[in-house]
């Protein structure tokens, strides 16, 4: 079954990776705007025909983010002020600040119950607004970073504000309509009802809270979030109801990642690069999903190895095979949802998704971050080529230079830096020590899966750690900021750069890189790159608790 679920997977990828990418390429490249898209540049008060240069475009970025970021901030403090708000307090400080700085930059990390914690109105109008906007951002820095590859001598990499508008109104917002009347049909919850009291069979009484679940989950899948409505996230019957809702929830959280190479292609004029691309993205995620399914079904363990399954944490309606593939989707992705409890996973399944995180979640990551990420590694791969024959390396007539692989490296490094640092300062301060539940290798682990997590704008959780405090909310929230724009800042720069250029034409010495030596240079790249950085971590944490 297993198998026949993950194939499945691979075959509706396969149908929608043409139709859907090239739907994409036709809305980044149109020329003509929408009544409805020209209403909202009027209110923002933009040209859309004047295109941007990188600094223009990261300005005007980073300033939607950061009124995005007040925005939701001041939502949740006024939240009892509102209506729809269930009657609910405002959100604390704290939490407010983290929840807002998690959903603008597509982490979508929860420190609070949602159920419990937010009002219907800010559910709708404050995150699930912010799953649409934060995952069209992504997409625009991905398209503006392919018009640097295709472009010649050119100044500027498009319209900021165009592509963000085009992206919500033209690809996330009609896929979500359609995804959300399925996901309505398979059980999901779609109401504006408050709790209801229930009572159980022991004669306790339990309250269960309706809301507008399915307009939220399918975005939170789709635009690779993870920002659950319920606190148990995707395991709550109300937001994934049957094992072929989960199934459809991982399709719509690998719908457009494993697209956009296809848009990518077409963007460059070279169709078989955005081949190679998603081959790269393939061969990786195959094989972490299978890891990690091996990993939970023959745990190691000693309690899956008495009971003979790995079933603690997980939902029996999903299984440990559905579940295992799951938890790897979401991590590959920046997507963070889980219909399974992570720190239940066996030590070298939990391992795994720690390993699908710290690659940079490029397999095939998340909405527009992946293709952004895996590009860059494509430049890397190209200079690293370079260097063993040498030659000036070029990537899509492309010439990779000083600068060009200066920011290529700052942008891998960002994220080591900011896990391995801030795991350091958790471990070293009393704060940081006094939320850890566990000790050992296992707790080890669930403060540099936070952090992990945080860094890369995933979102998910081993939580065994209890971070919903003053201290961890401030530093994940941070983590979060600099590991969402610092790459992006990058990413742009090196658009810009890349735009300026000239193609040269493609000579005897020319790497090709659309054939499989290329694609599985670019995968060993990947790969060595985290066992070179994040190794030494994961030896003190998941594999020192899996062989004890």
């Amino acid at each position: 079954m297993a198998a026949l679920f993950i194939g499945a997977l691979v075959v509706a990828l396969a149908l929608v990776h043409k139709p859907l990418g090239d739907h994409m390429y036709r809305v980044y490249t149109g020329v003509r705007h929408s009544r409805a898209e020209r209403v909202v540049y009027r209110l923002v008060g933009v040209r859309p025909e004047a295109e941007q240069r990188w600094p223009v475009y990261a300005r005007s970025l980073l300033a939607f983010s950061a009124v995005s970021i007040l925005f939701l901030y001041a939502f949740q403090r006024l939240q009892d002020k509102l209506f729809l708000s269930l009657g609910l307090a405002p959100v604390p400080d704290h939490i407010a600040w983290n929840t807002a700085v998690s959903f603008v930059t597509n982490t979508n990390w929860q420190a609070y119950a949602g159920e419990s914690t937010m009002g219907h109105l800010v559910q709708m109008a404050g995150l699930a607004v912010q799953n649409f906007v934060s995952a069209a951002v992504g997409m625009a820095v991905a398209v503006a970073l392919v018009r640097g590859f295709a472009r010649d001598g050119a100044d500027t990499i498009g319209n900021f504000w165009v592509d963000l508008v085009r992206g919500t109104l033209r690809v996330l917002l009609p896929i979500a309509f359609a995804g959300a009347i399925v996901l309505v049909v398979g059980g999901v919850v779609q109401n504006f009802t408050g709790p209801h009291a229930i009572t159980t069979l022991t004669g306790g009484t339990q309250h269960m809270t309706g809301g507008p679940v399915a307009s939220q989950e399918v975005i939170k899948e789709l635009g690779t979030n993870g920002g659950g409505f319920y606190n148990t996230n995707s395991a709550h019957p109300f937001e994934n109801a049957t094992s072929w809702t989960n199934w459809f929830e991982i399709l719509l959280i690998l719908l457009i990642p494993f697209s956009l190479p296809r848009t990518f292609g077409k963007m460059v004029g070279q169709v078989r690069q955005g081949y190679a691309i998603a081959a790269v993205m393939g061969v990786i995620a195959l094989a972490s999903v299978t890891l990690t399914t091996v990993f939970e079904l023959h745990g190691a363990a000693t309690v899956p190895q008495a009971v003979g399954a790995a079933m603690e944490g997980k939902e029996v309606r999903f299984g440990v095979a559905n579940s295992a593939t799951f938890a790897a989707a979401t991590t590959l992705t920046s997507t963070g949802a889980v219909d399974s409890f992570h720190d239940s996973s066996t030590p070298f399944g939990g391992m795994m998704t720690l390993f699908d995180m710290m690659l940079g979640e490029v397999a095939p990551g998340g909405v527009g971050s992946g293709l952004y990420g895996m590009l860059v590694l494509a430049l890397i791969t190209v200079f690293v080529a370079g260097l063993m024959v040498g030659r000036t390396p070029e990537y899509l007539g492309k010439k990779v230079g000083a600068r060009e692989i200066k920011l290529a490296s700052l942008y891998f490094l960002v994220t080591p830096v900011l896990v391995l640092a801030g795991t350091a300062v958790a471990m070293a301060n009393q704060a940081g020590l006094a939320a850890m539940l566990n000790t050992g290798p296992h707790g080890l682990s669930e403060i540099l899966y936070a952090f992990t997590s945080a860094s890369n704008n995933n979102g998910s959780a081993f939580a065994g750690a209890t971070v919903n405090t003053p201290w961890y909310d401030v530093a994940l929230g941070l983590s979060m900021a600099f590991g969402r724009f610092l790459p992006i800042v990058l990413v742009l720069a090196l658009a810009g750069s890349l735009a300026r250029q000239t193609p040269v034409p493609e000579s005897a010495g020319t790497l090709p890189t659309h054939r499989p030596q290329f694609v599985g240079m670019v995968v060993g790249v990947t790969i060595i790159l985290v066992a070179l950085t994040f190794l030494p971590a994961l030896a003190l944490g998941p594999i020192a608790e899996g062989l004890s």
